[in-house]
């Protein structure tokens, strides 16, 4: 199972429902869904270059860092400036049931996917049960 780090943000995403209030957006939205075998996160980047993704996992702890430089403006002057630019850093914990060291990721079209298997120990598995059969017991005459 995967865990959020930051239990505020939930909060802050409620107040801002309940207020009516919008705020800048999260830096690096995240979706992740179970498939089969295996958890699939998908961060949305667009526009950092994958050479500035840095993922690692220490402890169950999975951290992804990522940096989107600001473009140079070459002298303009900037009429809006919506889009966040700078480090951003998201942490996922990672239970006990999934498999930290078979953990791949690829980066397409701005979004980071990041596939987390389910350990092997984790998985349902099937139990034969075995009828034992009873053997009559032998009975000697005196």
């Amino acid at each position: 199972m995967l865990m959020r780090t930051d239990p505020f943000r939930q909060l802050d995403r409620l107040t801002q429902q309940l207020l009516g209030t919008v705020t800048q957006p999260l830096a690096m939205p995240i979706d992740a869904y179970r498939r089969g075998d295996e958890y699939v996160v998908q961060m949305d980047l667009p526009g950092v270059d994958p050479g500035q993704i840095d993922l690692t996992v220490e402890r169950n702890v999975l951290t992804v860092r990522a940096e989107r430089t600001q473009p140079s403006l070459d002298g303009a002057e900037p009429v809006m400036a919506e889009r966040a630019h700078g480090a951003f850093s998201r942490q996922l914990f990672l239970g006990d049931a999934l498999d930290a060291a078979e953990i791949r990721a690829e980066y397409r079209d701005g979004v980071l996917t990041i596939h987390i298997p389910i350990a092997e120990q984790a998985k349902p598995r099937k139990v034969e049960i075995v009828s034992a059969a009873h053997e009559p017991a032998a009975i000697t005459a005196a």
